[in-house]
């Protein structure tokens, strides 16, 4: 099976043993899930079939990033405690992901669960000499580790860029370079807080899934990602401290999904251009709405549309007409010609179009392919 890794910039076969150990960056539960999300997840949720397909036990760790600048701002503006609003958001977005067909995660730790593993963390990158104090708060030294840049390849312009698009703050006075990052910072008036050997505070953004990574999965991870937008600063940084600390690899594959768009914009929350998962299911089949999103490649940007749906869930009744035509002769799994032709296009970088074009095509014919659809996470019999 190959992917296309971010860090080495090239299509790699995988190299796996047994158990596949998998961490995939979660919400921050402020608001609804989005397409945006719901793309990413489902695209994690096709590799861990093909993986179990093959033989493999898979572990995907899902955090919750249940503290940082976003949710307590949203918590502020509705007046609410943050951990309200993290556990109501946490509620809908379980059920959207359930209803969309996921497997369930192996672990959907909260930041916030893993304070004393960030507090450990955080001393030992201060002792291996890659970290410095100051107002405070505790920074990254990013000159300190000659392998920053390994996972975007960005040069120091790019990244200037967007760190101060994406919160990374490069305009801190406290700073040394504006490229380091905060790994512990004090709360503003308000905001929760935390006793450290540093000060009072919180922990920063990054540091908070390498802790809770390294709880749940060990020092290295088999396969990590999300959107391609977290592939500079958060990624970038994870990969960074947290190899500071061990000297070991912390991801042998980094897997990257392209950005979900509407009227050819990125679907943000800073920006408001959302389609939110929760709605779309309540009037569209959610198989429907799984098979719209995984008629694109995992890695290409593209935009969404209504159409997407009228075509999802005609491609859906047809897939299941044919399905109940097998079970009505017993023969369920009659036919293997789709089920081989989609394991050879999710073999090839998580190629679901090409997949789905193989089971059209396979039930055009009047073949089975009730195992196809079910190895994309479509149960097309009941």
């Amino acid at each position: 099976m190959k992917i296309f890794d971010t860090a080495k910039r090239a299509l790699v076969e995988l190299d796996l043993g047994p158990v596949v150990k998998m961490y995939t960056c979660g919400i921050t539960p402020y608001d609804a899930a989005h397409l945006g999300h719901a793309a990413t997840y489902l695209a994690y949720d096709v590799l861990q079939r093909r993986l179990r397909d093959l033989g493999h036990e898979t572990r995907c760790v899902r955090n919750v990033t249940d503290v940082d600048d976003d949710i307590l701002r949203k918590a502020r503006e509705l007046e609410v405690h943050y951990l309200d609003l993290a556990a109501m958001e946490v509620r809908r977005f379980d059920y959207d992901m359930k209803a969309l067909g996921l497997l369930p995660a192996y672990s959907e730790p909260r930041a916030t669960s893993a304070i004393p593993d960030i507090l450990g963390f955080i001393g030992m990158v201060l002792e291996s000499g890659h970290a410095y104090q100051a107002k405070g708060a505790v920074y990254f030294d990013v000159s300190s580790f000659e392998d920053f840049g390994q996972v975007s390849g960005y040069d120091r312009e790019t990244m200037l860029k967007f760190a101060a698009e994406r919160g990374g703050r490069p305009d801190d006075p406290a700073k040394r370079d504006a490229l380091d990052f905060v790994l512990w910072q004090p709360s503003a008036p308000g905001e929760p807080s935390w006793d450290s050997l540093w000060g009072p505070g919180r922990p920063g953004w990054h540091i908070e899934c390498s802790a809770l990574s390294m709880r749940e999965l060990g020092g290295t991870v088999d396969i990590h990602g999300g959107g391609s937008d977290l592939i500079f600063p958060h990624h970038e940084c994870e990969a960074a401290q947290s190899e500071a600390v061990t000297g070991e690899v912390f991801v042998r594959y980094w897997m990257h999904t392209g950005m979900v768009c509407l009227d050819g914009t990125k679907m943000s929350k800073s920006l408001g251009n959302l389609v939110f998962v929760h709605d779309l299911l309540d009037d569209w089949d959610p198989a429907a709405v799984r098979l719209a999103i995984l008629a694109h490649h995992y890695r290409d940007e593209w935009s969404w549309s209504g159409h997407l749906l009228d075509e999802a869930t005609a491609r859906l009744q047809k897939w299941r007409q044919q399905g109940s035509v097998d079970a009505s002769r017993g023969e369920r799994f009659d036919d293997d010609a789709a089920l081989e032709d989609v394991r050879d296009a999710l073999d090839d970088d998580l190629d679901t179009p090409g997949a789905i074009r193989a089971i059209d095509a396979a039930a055009g014919s009047g073949h089975g392919v009730a195992r196809a659809a079910s190895l994309l996470g479509v149960d097309i019999v009941a």
